[in-house]
């Protein structure tokens, strides 16, 4: 019953014994309607959620959903279905999020199973798997937003210089108006009306005064001002913010709009400033957050170090240590040496056979990780290396086997830091 009554469909044929009731189940369709509709007609997404284009670039975290491999292939099958319901526009993203994810995956091929039989019993428990997925924006491009502003800005400036150039140069369209030379007392009149301008804008708190740009555009006459926005027209028509063919007369029409819609631009100003206090005031406190997880993670790099020098120290023979003075530590090694234990691979310019006149000494300064590293050559002192034990870690964590000292001695990283760790850190 209440499928029928939910899908509007009548009972006829082989049940026409029950059409009594189809006209019950007709008003109660409409109820089932109204009932969708209403549940359908949701506050947007940026009101509900209390997000803006600002929120990615303040939150800590990227978000994170938790959702059934299940929900994702029914997701993405209503996608495919309704896709142009749901984004009717045909630049719309979700047309190109759709093209690059293709057909709806199996089960097995989002888990790494193996293909299993269409009965089997353990599938649905697989679609229930729980995933979680950090979510992060696939048109985050470094560049686009360059050049999304770019021609924004063009437009922008374009539609300010069309205003100056109408204002002493009516016409019937842009077109005739740019192509029309102006006469000398419209060029005249034009002068007058920007040195004015230049008066008042001197008046203005620095803060509050124009973009350099605008100041150099109201320098120029009625005619370089129709060149630059003929310029202007030319790249915004290959970016496609504009045709030539209706000679311009969207973006004259959008220019009317601004000019009617002023009073709701201001409103809408003051709105997005408000907007951008608020995001100023969030990057300030993730900016401190930031600033105190790093003090916080070199505090404790410090306390780790600290701990590895004192345990080094007190592995070294007590019996040696009573009476005397704490005496820094310092190794010496023939190149030669080195090379045998694996930590020299190879030094620039200079035969293996060698490597017995070069002597590597290493000793550890005042700052706890760090290193002085002295090269000499058949006893002559060459050059001093200074070499940090969070730099080797941070090679190794990042998979890069060799680095190079003084510029031409090749070292293995893993070899080097468990040499430092063996004489140096007692590990």
């Amino acid at each position: 019953m209440l499928q029928h009554a939910a899908s509007n469909k009548m009972f006829l044929g082989d049940n026409a014994h029950l059409s009594i009731i189809n006209e019950y189940l007709s008003q109660s369709y409409q109820k089932f309607r109204r009932f969708f509709q209403a549940a359908c007609d949701v506050p947007e997404l940026q009101d509900k959620f209390n997000v803006d284009e600002y929120s990615d670039l303040v939150t800590l975290t990227k978000p994170v959903i938790y959702i059934s491999i299940g929900e994702i292939i029914n997701t993405h099958t209503l996608l495919l279905d309704h896709q142009d319901a749901i984004a009717p526009e045909h630049n719309d993203p979700i047309h190109e999020l759709l093209d690059d994810l293709g057909e709806v995956p199996t089960i097995e091929s989002l888990i790494g199973e193996g293909a299993g039989n269409l009965n089997d019993p353990n599938k649905e428990a697989l679609a229930k798997t729980e995933v979680s997925l950090t979510l992060t924006n696939k048109f985050d491009v470094p560049g686009d937003e360059n050049a999304e502003m770019d021609a924004r800005t063009i437009l922008l400036n374009t539609k300010r210089l069309i205003v100056d150039v109408i204002r002493f140069q009516p016409g019937e369209t842009l077109t005739e108006i740019l192509e029309t030379p102006a006469t000398s007392e419209q060029e005249t009149e034009h002068q007058r009306a920007m040195q004015r301008r230049a008066i008042r804008d001197a008046k203005t708190p620095d803060k509050m005064k124009k973009s350099k740009s605008v100041k150099e555009d109201s320098n120029l006459t009625l005619q370089e001002k129709k060149e630059k926005i003929q310029a202007g027209l030319k790249k915004l028509t290959e970016l496609g913010a504009v045709n030539p063919k209706n000679r311009y007369q969207e973006l004259i029409n959008d220019i009317a709009r601004d000019i009617r819609n002023q009073r709701r631009y201001r409103q809408r100003r003051k709105a997005e400033l408000v907007k951008l206090q608020q995001t100023y005031a969030a990057l300030n406190s993730k900016a401190t957050f930031y600033g105190e997880q790093v003090d916080y993670y070199k505090s404790y790099i410090k306390t780790c170090l600290d701990n590895l020098a004192s345990k080094g120290k007190v592995s070294k023979k007590p019996r040696e240590m009573k009476g005397k003075k704490s005496k820094k530590i310092s190794l010496k090694y023939t190149a030669a040496r080195l090379h045998e234990k694996g930590v020299l691979l190879e030094i620039e310019e200079l035969q293996v056979n060698q490597f017995k006149n070069v002597i590597f000494e290493i000793s550890p300064t005042e700052e706890v990780g760090d290193f002085e590293v002295k090269a000499k050559f058949m006893g002559v002192q060459m050059e001093t290396f200074m070499l940090h034990y969070q730099d080797l870690l941070q090679l190794q964590y990042e998979g890069v086997a060799v680095m190079k000292l003084f510029d031409r001695a090749k070292v293995n990283v893993n070899l080097l830091i468990f040499l430092l760790n063996k004489k140096f850190y007692g590990k």
